[in-house]
C-alpha cells in the first residue's frame, strides 16, 4: 500500500488562486513556464511522486546500510526511485537555462519539491547536485562554472555540503579543518567532518563536496573559513574521472529517522592528499556556504509541512473508515449503531487541528517561495530579499517544531494501530524529528530571527510586513470580522514582545547579563510571529474561498468551505497564545540563569 497522500488541490489554490502566479508565469525571466505548463508539471510530479518515487519509502527505512571499505551500497529500490526523478529531468526544473536547466520559477520548484520530499524524504536528500551546481555557477570562477557546475548537471553527479565537525557542532566557526595552499586555487585539505548528508553512496559516479576549511593564517571564527570544491574522484581536463581523491567516509551514522539517507563522517587527507579548489578564488566561505544553507533551511520547512500534510491525510482517511462506538449524542443507547470515528468530537478536533496547521505551514512556505520569484522580477527592489530573510527562520524553525508536534496527533487518531509499522505515521515522526535539529536548531532560528532579521534591520522589514497585515485587518470582509479583530490584537501584542526584547538588548550594552532576558524569549517570538503571519495568510485565503463558495460545485464546495474553517480554527487556537508569550517576556527576570547547574 502506498503511504503517500498529496494535497494537489491546496497547492494549486495557493499558486494560482491566492498568489496569482499566472500574473508573472510566462513572462521574463520565466518565459518557459506559463500557467498551463506549470499546471502540467505539478500534476505529473504529483503522479510520479506517488506512483514511483514513493515506492522505496519503507525499504529505505528498514534496510540497514553498511559502510564497507569506505563504500556504501544503496538498495535497488532506492536507485529506482532516484532514476524516476532523474530520468524525467525533474532535477533540472529550477536550474538556469544557461546550465542546461528549465529555469522554472522558485515558487514552482518548491511546489514540486513538496511532492518529492513528502513522498520519500530520505531519498530526495540525495538529489542535491543541482543546488551545488547553481552555487558554483554563482560564486565560482568562470572556469569553475564551465567545468564543475556543468559536470554536476550533465553527468548527474551527487553533491554535499560539508560544514559540521565533531567538536564544533553548530559553532561552525570553531572548526579545525585546515587548507594548505599548493598553487593557484588548489589546496590540500585535512580534517574530519561529521553528519554529512549523502556523504557516500554507489548511485552517483562522482560526488562533489563543498567543504568549509580554514586556510593557513586564516582568522579565527567563521570569517576565516573558505569554501572548496572537493570531488570524490579527481577529474581530468576532458571531464573524465581520474584518481580517487583523499576524502573518505570513515563512519556511518545509525539514526532515528531518514535512514535511507547516508549520513557519514568524512575524513580528509589522512593517507593521501585531499585536493580542493578554492571557490571563486576568494576566501569568503561562510557567505558562499549560506547560499546552500538558506536553500537547505527552505527545504526543511517544505519537508516538515509535506510530512504533516500526508500524516493528516492518512489520519483523515483512517477516521473515515474506522467504525467504533455510537455517536456521542446516543452513547447511552446500547443499541445505537456504531459510527466512523470522524463523527466523534475529539477526533474532529484533532483532524481540524492538523488540517489548519498543515495548510498554514504550506501557506507560509508558499508565500516565502513567492518572494524568490519577486526577487528575480524586481532585482532593484531590496525588500523582497529582506522579506525572504525575515520569513526563512519561521519556515525552518516554526514549521519543523509544529510538524513534529502535530504528527503525534496524526498518530493519536489511529489509536494503537498508529503505533505499529502497519501505518506510516511512526516513520513520519521519526523522519520529521531531524528537521528541528539540522541546518540550525530551533533556538538558532529564534536568535537569527530577532538579532539578525529584526534588530540588525532596525525592524524595517518587519514593520513593512506588519503594515500589510494591518491593511487586511482594517479592510477585510464582515464575514471574518471577529477573526480580523483577533489578528489585529495579536499584532499589537507582537509589537510589545519585540519592543521588550529590544529593551533587554539595549540594556545589555551596560549590563551584559540583560541579554539573557532576550535569549529566553526569542523562541517564543519565533512562534508568535510565525502564527500571526500564518493567520493572516489563512484569512486572506479564506476571503478568496468565501467569495467563490456561492458558485462552487462538486468537490470545490467542500474545499472552499474547509479553507474558511481552517482559518477560523487557526485563529482561535493560535492567536490567544501571543498575549501569554508577550506577558512572559515582559515579566522576565532571568532567574533561571542564576539557578545553580546542580539544581537541574
Amino acid at each position: 500500500m502506498n503511504h503517500y497522500k498529496t494535497n494537489l488541490r491546496d497547492i494549486e489554490f495557493n499558486l494560482f488562486e491566492f498568489l496569482k502566479v499566472g500574473d508573472w508565469y510566462g513572462t521574463a525571466p520565466f518565459d518557459a513556464f506559463d500557467e498551463d505548463t506549470a499546471g502540467d508539471a505539478l500534476r505529473e510530479v504529483e503522479r510520479l511522486s506517488r506512483e514511483e518515487f514513493a515506492t522505496s519509502f519503507v525499504e529505505a527505512d528498514r534496510t540497514e546500510l553498511e559502510l564497507v571499505d569506505g563504500k556504501i551500497a544503496l538498495p535497488d529500490s532506492v536507485k529506482a526511485s532516484l532514476d524516476s526523478l532523474y530520468d524525467g529531468d525533474w532535477h533540472l526544473l529550477g536550474i538556469d537555462p544557461d546550465l542546461g536547466g528549465f529555469g522554472a520559477p522558485g515558487s514552482l520548484r518548491w511546489a514540486t519539491s513538496e511532492f518529492f520530499v513528502g513522498a520519500n524524504p530520505g531519498v530526495f536528500l540525495y538529489a542535491s547536485g543541482g543546488l551545488m551546481a547553481k552555487v558554483i555557477a554563482t560564486e565560482g570562477t568562470k572556469e569553475q562554472k564551465e567545468t564543475w557546475a556543468r559536470w554536476l548537471i550533465e553527468n548527474r553527479w551527487g553533491a554535499t555540503m560539508v560544514l559540521t565537525e565533531p567538536d564544533a557542532g553548530s559553532d561552525v566557526g570553531a572548526g579545525t579543518s585546515k587548507a594548505i595552499h599548493v598553487e593557484g586555487d588548489t589546496y590540500h585539505l585535512e580534517g574530519v567532518k561529521r553528519f554529512i548528508t549523502s556523504g557516500e553512496n554507489d548511485y552517483f559516479d562522482n560526488i562533489v563536496h563543498l567543504v568549509l576549511a580554514r586556510r593557513e593564517g586564516g582568522e579565527p571564527g567563521t570569517k576565516g573559513l573558505s569554501m572548496f570544491i572537493v570531488p570524490k574522484y579527481l577529474v581530468n581536463e576532458d571531464g573524465s574521472l581520474g584518481e580517487r581523491n583523499g576524502i573518505y567516509a570513515t563512519s556511518l551514522e545509525h539514526k532515528m529517522g531518514i535512514r535511507g539517507s547516508t549520513t557519514t563522517e568524512l575524513t580528509m587527507g589522512t593517507d593521501e592528499p585531499c585536493v580542493g579548489y578554492l571557490v571563486g578564488g576568494v576566501h569568503e566561505g561562510i557567505r558562499q556556504m549560506f547560499l546552500v544553507i538558506e536553500d537547505a533551511r527552505m527545504m526543511i520547512g517544505v519537508k516538515s509541512a509535506a510530512t504533516l500534510s500526508t500524516g493528516y491525510l492518512n489520519a483523515l482517511a483512517y477516521a473515515g473508515e474506522r467504525v467504533q462506538s455510537p455517536d456521542m449524542a446516543q452513547m447511552a443507547d446500547k443499541t445505537a449503531p456504531k459510527v466512523a470515528i470522524i463523527r466523534h468530537p475529539d477526533v474532529r478536533r484533532m483532524l481540524m487541528l492538523q488540517k489548519a496547521y498543515s495548510e498554514g505551514l504550506r501557506a507560509l512556505w508558499m508565500y516565502t517561495a513567492m518572494t524568490l520569484d519577486k526577487m528575480h522580477l524586481n532585482p532593484d527592489d531590496a525588500y523582497w530579499a529582506k522579506l525572504n530573510d525575515l520569513l526563512l527562520p519561521m519556515v525552518k524553525g516554526y514549521s519543523s517544531e509544529k510538524a513534529y508536534e502535530l504528527l503525534a496527533t496524526s498518530l493519536q487518531v489511529f489509536g494503537g494501530a498508529g503505533f505499529t509499522v502497519d501505518y506510516p505515521i511512526e516513520q513520519y515522526i521519526r523522519d520529521a524529528k531531524i528537521d528541528t535539529l539540522y541546518e540550525g536548531t530551533t533556538a538558532i532560528q529564534g536568535l537569527d530571527l530577532f538579532f539578525r532579521k529584526i534588530a540588525r534591520d532596525k525592524g524595517q522589514t518587519l514593520m513593512k510586513l506588519a503594515e500589510q497585515i494591518l491593511e487586511y485587518v482594517t479592510g477585510g470582509s464582515d464575514e471574518l470580522s471577529v477573526e480580523r479583530h483577533a489578528l489585529g490584537a495579536a499584532l499589537e501584542q507582537l509589537q510589545s514582545h519585540v519592543g521588550v526584547l529590544v529593551g533587554y538588548s539595549m540594556a545589555s550594552m551596560q549590563e551584559p547579563k540583560e541579554i539573557y532576558k532576550a535569549g529566553l524569549h526569542t523562541n517564543t517570538l519565533l512562534e508568535s510571529l510565525s502564527e500571526i503571519v500564518i493567520a493572516w495568510l489563512l484569512l486572506e485565503q479564506a476571503e478568496i474561498a468565501a467569495a467563490k463558495l456561492p458558485e462552487a460545485t462538486g468537490s470545490d464546495t467542500g474545499f472552499y468551505t474547509g479553507k474558511v474553517a481552517s482559518a477560523r480554527f487557526f485563529v482561535k487556537d493560535a492567536l490567544p497564545k501571543v498575549a501569554i508569550r508577550t506577558a512572559a517576556a515582559q515579566s522576565e527576570d532571568a532567574w533561571l540563569m542564576d539557578l545553580p547547574d546542580e539544581a537541574f
